[in-house]
């Protein structure tokens, strides 16, 4: 598996280190080290996605089909998962004490799947994906609760 990414990159002219690797349930979660960072995530990430579907590509063509990559670089993943939580539930409370609705900018489906699980923990606000990708966005509204009382004579 090492000796796959090392290859990849090698020929990509990109020096790059496995700086760690753990396997759980097939999926290996690796974490590279470059001084290329910025060439290997590319706008928002978006390189660091194509090189991980590519590589996972190679990975079930030579030693696995049931294995997964989950690549990262400098821990850039970790932390983008972070701040989509974090702007959640900040969103979310302002929200919840406005009641007016928030439209996030267009996101992945990935991450938009991050915002939707952070505020399914929430009973006073709903999200909603709209919009074709690839402008596809969340949307975060408040909750309408019923006051219906259920009186029995």
């Amino acid at each position: 598996m090492k000796n796959l990414i090392e290859e990849f990159f090698k020929k990509m002219e990109i020096p790059v280190v496995v700086e760690n690797m753990e396997e759980k349930d097939s999926i290996y979660f690796v974490n590279l080290k470059t001084k290329e960072t910025n060439l290997v995530l590319g706008p928002g990430g978006k390189i660091l996605g194509e090189i991980e579907h590519l590589l996972n590509s190679l990975l079930k063509k030579r030693i696995d089909q049931s294995a997964k990559l989950d690549l990262d670089v400098l821990g850039y993943k970790k932390k983008k998962i972070e701040y989509l939580k974090e702007l959640a539930k900040n969103l979310a409370n302002e929200v919840a004490l406005t009641k007016k609705e928030k439209i996030l900018p267009p996101m992945s489906a990935k991450e938009r799947k991050i915002i939707h699980l952070e505020i399914s923990k929430r009973d006073d606000v709903i999200t909603e994906s709209i919009g074709e990708e690839p402008n596809r966005k969340v949307v975060i509204r408040p909750k309408i609760i019923s006051n219906i009382n259920n009186n029995q004579s």
